[in-house]
Order: structure tokens, then C-alpha cells, then sequence
């Protein structure tokens, strides 16, 4: 059953009040989140990636009190070989000796020189990472990722490569899990990781979306869910809740990796939907709360958000965070 709006409303007030109290809580156990200085590969203040935030988000987080030194882990760069099960052998071997094409570079949205594709390598390797802390303790979070345009022949839309795709083939190849669940929640529809997983029968991928956005020419995912745009807060999480059982009914899952893309909120520049602060934090809650209540381990990582204002952005990228540590 879908919640009922009043519904909807009273859950966004319930989860906006558990992070204020846990704002002035003590934890026991801490979030395990993986960082890099490197992820901020140096972009300039204006350019349409803000790349400062990723800086700005674990700032946000130690403000917090959520980046614990005990709990925090830093990637080494992905190896070639684990890139290749998600990508084009070519295509790697170009990121890695930046001689990506002018080409896939234009449908990329940027030059690929030592520190994008520093930054690729380490934010894909820091997914992993996640991945298996959420095996050990049930939820952890990646400080970047999300990066679900990149497909399995090149990078498109500011994603160079699918950190979410490589870290599930990777955990099956290994044995680590049997059965893997992507929810993406970003604004804009995970065509490369629907791409890159179609032929997976062990993994099965979710993506909600805006209707009328990025990508123009879709790959379709399992599970697609177009929105309207300027779908808000409540019309948003009544849908999120109805679908959720649904994935949960396919098959046990050995591991969600949700991408939780904050340009769906009503301010960002580039998403046409209309969620507020709190309605971010109630999705959060709902997805996170669905999953690890059944036991299933959930792997956060941040997706996309775009805005001049960028502290402003960091903020939102840190609400996943903090409704994580909920769950930690």
C-alpha cells in the first residue's frame, strides 16, 4: 500500500527529528565512509561540474561528527584489470594513459589529464572499498560515486567510469555476493549501469527518475520510473514507498548499492524536480531503513548535484550521510 500523503508529511517530520537528535547524540559505532583528498581533481569555480564539493562534504561531515578518524578509509587507485570488468579493455587503458579521444571526451564534459583520471580510478576503487564495509558492518558510504553514465564502451555525462557497475562485478566475480540490487535515485536515468549490468542476470538495477532529463536517448534499466517534472516531496516518497517492496520481492539481495543523487532537490540546476532538505532526508531514511531492517548490507554512494552555491550542495550530500549513521 502507498502511504497516504499526511502519511508521507509525518515521515519527513519523523526523520527530520532523528537527525536533530542525533546531532546531539554520541554514537557508538560509527559510519564507515571512504574518502580521498583526490577526489577533488581541481576543476575551476565556475566549471558546470562543481568538483569543490567533494572537499566541502567531508568538511560538512567532520562539522557533524560524523567523519571519525576510526571510521574513515582511503582508497588505493583501482587496478586496470578490475576496471576491465565493467569497461572496454581500450577505453581503460586510454582513461589510464589520458588519450581518451576529443571525442568521448566532449560526451564526458571534460579533458581526461593525470587528475581526472586519478580522481576516476580512486573514486571507483573507493565504491569497492564501500562495498565491502557494508559486507563487514552492514552500511557504509563512499564520499563520491555515482558515477552511472559511463558505459561499457566509454564515460558520457561527467561520469568517466561506473564505480557502481565495477564494484559489483567485481564482489560476484570474487564470490563475495550471489545476487546484487542497484537503486538509483539520482535524477537523471542510469543508462551506463543498465548498460554495463543488462547481460548480469545476478544483478538487477532500479532507477528512478526525471522524466524529461539527461540522458535524451535512455537505456533501460530492470526497473525504470519516470517523474513528472516538478514532482515534489510527497508525490516522490509515495511512489518510492510503493516500489520498494517490489525490489525487496524479487529475490534476496547480498547487497544494495544505492545511489542517492541529491539533483533531484528542488534548488539544483539541472534536475527539474522538487524535493526540499527534508524530503531528501525521508527518502534517505526510507531506502536505508527498508534494506538494512531486512538484514540486507547497503553501500551509499552520492551521485550527482549541481549548483553555484556549493556548501549548499555539500549539505545535501552530507544528509545521506547522517541518516546512514542511523543505521550504522
Amino acid at each position: 500500500m502507498c502511504p497516504s500523503l499526511p502519511a508521507s508529511r509525518n515521515h519527513i517530520r519523523q526523520t527530520a527529528n532523528r537527525i536533530s537528535d542525533l546531532a546531539q547524540a554520541s554514537r557508538s559505532m560509527p559510519l564507515q565512509i571512504v574518502h580521498h583528498p583526490d577526489y577533488d581533481a581541481g576543476f575551476a569555480v565556475n566549471h558546470r561540474f562543481p568538483m569543490s564539493k567533494y572537499p566541502l562534504l567531508m568538511e560538512a561531515l567532520r562539522m557533524r561528527g560524523l567523519a571519525v578518524p576510526e571510521a574513515l578509509s582511503m582508497p588505493e587507485p583501482a587496478p586496470a584489470a578490475r576496471l576491465k570488468l565493467a569497461h572496454a579493455a581500450d577505453y581503460v587503458d586510454q582513461v589510464i594513459a589520458c588519450q581518451v579521444p576529443e571525442k568521448i571526451e566532449r560526451e564526458i564534459g571534460f579533458p581526461i589529464g593525470p587528475r581526472v583520471s586519478l580522481r576516476a580510478q580512486l573514486a571507483t576503487a573507493g565504491t569497492v572499498l564501500a562495498a565491502r564495509l557494508a559486507l563487514e558492518h552492514g552500511i557504509a558510504c563512499n564520499a563520491a560515486g555515482g558515477s552511472h553514465h559511463a558505459r561499457r564502451a566509454q564515460g558520457a555525462g561527467f561520469c568517466t567510469f561506473n564505480d557502481v557497475a565495477v564494484a559489483s562485478l567485481a564482489l560476484l566475480a570474487e564470490g563475495a555476493i550471489e545476487n546484487v540490487l542497484v537503486v538509483d535515485l539520482d535524477v537523471h536515468q542510469g543508462d551506463g549501469t543498465a548498460d554495463i549490468l543488462k547481460d548480469e542476470p545476478r544483478a538487477f538495477t532500479f532507477s528512478m527518475h526525471g522524466e524529461r532529463n539527461y540522458p535524451v536517448r535512455k537505456i533501460a534499466s530492470d526497473l525504470d520510473i519516470a517523474l513528472p517534472d516538478g514532482t515534489g516531496d510527497d508525490a516522490y516518497l509515495e511512489r518510492l514507498a510503493a516500489v520498494l517492496p517490489e525490489l525487496s520481492g524479487q529475490r534476496h539481495w547480498d547487497i544494495v548499492f544505492y545511489n542517492a543523487g541529491v539533483d533531484v532537490h528542488a534548488e539544483d540546476r539541472l534536475g527539474r524536480l522538487a524535493l526540499s532538505d527534508d524530503g531528501l532526508g525521508a527518502r534517505e531514511d526510507m531506502v536505508i531503513g527498508h534494506f538494512r531492517k531486512q538484514g540486507v548490507p547497503l553501500c551509499g554512494v552520492i551521485g550527482g548535484g549541481y549548483s553555484t552555491d556549493v556548501p549548499a550542495l555539500a549539505a545535501r550530500h552530507a544528509i545521506l550521510f547522517e541518516v546512514a549513521s542511523l543505521y550504522a
